[in-house]
C-alpha cells in the first residue's frame, strides 16, 4: 500500500477495503501537485481501531513531503470522520499505521489539486495563499501568514526575510553558512524548530550514507539562502544520490525513505536549487 499519487485528482485507501485492514500495516501516501496548487484531502468511510491518544491504529496527514513532527496536521483514529484538510503548498503526506491487534474497516479518501492563486473568496473574505478564505476582521488567521504580508507590528516574519548564520549544529560546514526562516516548505519557524526535528536524523549518524543523508536533510530543513534573502530547495541529484546510499540502510532499520526526489528542481544550476 502506499505510493506517489501526482494526478490533479484521485483517490486512495487502506488495504481491503470496505473490508477490515490486515493487522500490522504501514502505508505512506505521498501526493504531489503542479507548483502553484494546493491540496483538498476529504475522508470517506472512516473507521480506525479507537484510542484517546491514537497510539495503535492511525491516520497522520502532514503538509510536507516527509511524515515529521512540524508538518503535522492531525492524527486521527475511531469512527469519526476528519475533517477536509488543505495543504499550504502542492505537496501532503498521508501515514497510515495498523498494529496487531483489532482491525477495523478503515478509509477511503479522496483528493484535488486547486489553483492557490484563484480567487474564489467573496468581496467579505481575504483569500489566504492557499486559497483559504479568512474573514476581513480576523487577523492571524492564514496558516501561511499571508494575511499578514506587509504590515506592521505583527510578529510573524515576511517570507523575504534576510539570511542569518546556521546555527543548527548538525548542519554546519556543509557548503554553505547562511539560511532564511520561516522554511515555508515544511512550515517551521525558526532554527530551533528544524533543529528539533533534526534531532531524530542525527541518531543515524553511525551509518556509512550519513554524510548524504546529512546534507539532504539540511538542505531541505535549513536551507541555503540566497543574497536577496530567498531560499534554494536541494537539487534532485542531491535527494537521488541519498536515496541511494541510504534507503536500503534505512529500510533494515525500518524507516521508510521519508522523500518523493521526484518533486525536487531537475537542474544543476546553482541558481534554481543547491548542489555542493
Amino acid at each position: 500500500c502506499g505510493g506517489p499519487l501526482t494526478a490533479l485528482e484521485g483517490h486512495f485507501s487502506t488495504p481491503s477495503h470496505p473490508q477490515p485492514y490486515p493487522h500490522q500495516q504501514l502505508c505512506l501516501w505521498q501526493i504531489s501537485v503542479p507548483v502553484g496548487h494546493v491540496i483538498d484531502l476529504h475522508f470517506h468511510n472512516f473507521s480506525l481501531e479507537s484510542h484517546e491518544d491514537c497510539s495503535f491504529d492511525f491516520v497522520e496527514v502532514h503538509d510536507s513531503t516527509g511524515t515529521g513532527a512540524a508538518s503535522l496536521m492531525g492524527r486521527f483514529c475511531g469512527h469519526q470522520l476528519p475533517p477536509t484538510l488543505t495543504s499550504s503548498r502542492h505537496v501532503m503526506t498521508i501515514l497510515f499505521v495498523a498494529d496487531e491487534g483489532v482491525a477495523d474497516d478503515g478509509f477511503f479518501a479522496t483528493y484535488q489539486a486547486r489553483n492557490a492563486t484563484e480567487k474564489t473568496c467573496s468581496p467579505t473574505e481575504f483569500s489566504c495563499g492557499n486559497g483559504e478564505c479568512r474573514a476581513l476582521e480576523s487577523l492571524h488567521d492564514c496558516p501561511d501568514g499571508t494575511d499578514e504580508l506587509n504590515c506592521t507590528g505583527v510578529s510573524y516574519p515576511a517570507f523575504g526575510s534576510v539570511c542569518e548564520p546556521v546555527e543548527v549544529e548538525m548542519c554546519l560546514g556543509l557548503g554553505y553558512n547562511a539560511t532564511s526562516f520561516p522554511n515555508i516548505w515544511l512550515a517551521i519557524p525558526d532554527q530551533e524548530g528544524a533543529a528539533e526535528v533534526l534531532q531524530d536524523y542525527q541518531m543515524l549518524m553511525e551509518l556509512a550514507c550519513y554524510q548524504h543523508l546529512r546534507l539532504l536533510i539540511c538542505s531541505l530543513f535549513v536551507p541555503k539562502c540566497t543574497p536577496d534573502g530567498g531560499v534554494l530547495q536541494p537539487c534532485r541529484a542531491v535527494c537521488l544520490a541519498a536515496e541511494l546510499r541510504c534507503q536500503q540502510s534505512l529500510s533494515l532499520l525500518g524507516i521508510l525513505w521519508p522523500i518523493n526526489c521526484n518533486i525536487l528542481p531537475d537542474s544543476n544550476d546553482p541558481v534554481e536549487c543547491f548542489q555542493p
